[in-house]
């Protein structure tokens, strides 16, 4: 029997990430927009996407009293600081051409999430999933040995992102209403940003650059999209399995980095990410028989309660 609450969690993660996957596209027709000034209306253009549903929705009064709560409204200004700064250095990235080591972080955050999940949750870890854990670090450490350098924009990328999925899980209000204030908190520093360029003449408005400020609205919109079916899928399945999903979104940057922007792959990436694909497949098939065995129990109990009610008629 189908888990309808499951199914949809997760089609709302896979469309989530097939979006993430293949955004480094679009804001490369950006490149020659400051990065802060992408992210500034990024936040605004979200903002509006989000308020507006809430009006069509008449969901103010649910907005009110969402932020009542202490703790709600800390976790909020957390997870708002925490994507803010994620949406600036992805895009910072991918026009600085690290959309490979950005895949890296995306490819190593699945694994974090799941350690999160357990230390902080209290999901179950199992042996395979520790050793995936370890396999994964080894490929990190192989590219610092090599490199002499610690992947920097991989390992922040991975630490924000991971962190922001624990805590949307620890906010217990609806994702629409819980994104639409994460974005409000961040507006006053976008309009500043804005006006701050605008007033020193480096602005899309101020050198009539009327292609790239549409762009960037719609950027908004292409921002808010999938972060709304990220958050709506956070509440629908576990933080380990949108970890396993979340792989679509690294392999369609890594693609893109590789092949259409030509960015440098050595033989050193391809061992360090072979650790890292070693290691998430051992993480994948760990979840599968995970997976199996709880179908398995649920048939059973279904048929033992069947077998139960049909004694008692």
């Amino acid at each position: 029997m189908v888990d309808k609450n499951k199914l949809a969690g997760t089609i709302y993660a896979v469309a989530a990430f097939s979006l993430w996957g293949i955004l480094p596209i679009y804001w490369k027709f950006l490149k020659k927009v400051d990065s802060i000034e992408i992210l500034a209306y990024r936040i605004l253009w979200a903002f509006v996407f989000f308020i507006t549903l809430i009006f069509i929705q008449n969901r103010f009064k649910e907005l009110k009293q969402s932020i009542a709560d202490k703790k709600t409204r800390i976790l909020l200004i957390i997870a708002a600081i925490l994507i803010g700064f994620n949406w600036f250095l992805y895009v910072w990235a991918v026009n600085h051409n690290k959309i490979v080591e950005a895949s890296m972080g995306y490819y190593i955050n699945p694994l974090l999430s799941v350690v999160l999940g357990v230390v902080f949750l209290k999901e179950k870890l199992k042996t395979e999933q520790i050793i995936a854990f370890f396999i994964a670090i080894t490929g990190v450490l192989i590219m610092i040995l090599r490199y002499g350098k610690i992947p920097y924009i991989a390992l922040a990328l991975a630490i924000m992102f991971g962190s922001y999925g624990l805590v949307k899980k620890l906010v217990k209000i609806k994702s629409l209403v819980s994104l639409t204030i994460e974005t409000f908190l961040l507006v006053p520093v976008s309009l500043l940003i804005i006006l701050s360029r605008e007033i020193h003449g480096k602005g899309v408005i101020s050198n009539n650059n009327w292609l790239f400020l549409f762009l960037l609205i719609f950027g908004g919109v292409l921002t808010a999209l999938p972060l709304f079916f990220f958050v709506k899928s956070t509440k629908k399945i576990k933080l380990s399995s949108i970890g396993f999903i979340q792989y679509l979104s690294p392999s369609l940057n890594l693609l893109i980095g590789i092949f259409i922007y030509k960015e440098i792959f050595t033989k050193t990436h391809l061992i360090s990410f072979l650790f890292i694909w070693i290691a998430l497949l051992i993480f994948s098939i760990s979840n599968i028989k995970e997976m199996m065995v709880k179908n398995g129990e649920e048939q059973n109990q279904l048929k033992n309660n069947s077998s139960v009610n049909n004694i008692h008629s």
